[in-house]
């Protein structure tokens, strides 16, 4: 039996993450709570914007297509919350509480650099 390449995982873990984070923001009422606390502006339109950008992005990723260019928008939607949302942790709580919180996000910021580096055909 073949074994699958390393970077059709990654599409599926990455896929996986964010296409149930994007469904989540748009069904469930707490994001817009935390999208106000935020101090962002128009919370409503930059939840939804970014709820339907995990949507796209990660069904590109699970289709494996246009893989590079979907992880793009992805990594700046991963920095912003870590910057909007973790780094405020680092701040107050110091470094092991901001690792532990983070962590899932360093995760997929590291798989989807990874996905954003890679060159189709190519095995990682």
């Amino acid at each position: 039996m073949r074994m699958m390449n390393m970077s059709k995982w990654i599409c599926y873990a990455v896929g996986y993450v964010f296409l149930t984070s994007g469904i989540l923001k748009l069904v469930s009422s707490d994001f817009q709570t935390i999208f106000m606390d935020l101090g962002l502006p128009s919370p409503s339109m930059m939840l939804f914007l970014v709820a339907i950008t995990e949507i796209a992005c990660s069904g590109l990723i699970l289709a494996q297509l246009y893989v590079k260019q979907a992880a793009a928008p992805l990594i700046l939607i991963i920095l912003g919350a870590i910057y909007l949302t973790k780094l405020p942790i680092f701040m107050n709580q110091g470094f092991l509480q901001f690792a532990f919180d983070a962590r899932l996000d360093i995760v997929m910021l590291i798989l989807l650099i990874l996905l954003w580096q890679h060159r189709p055909g190519k095995q990682l």
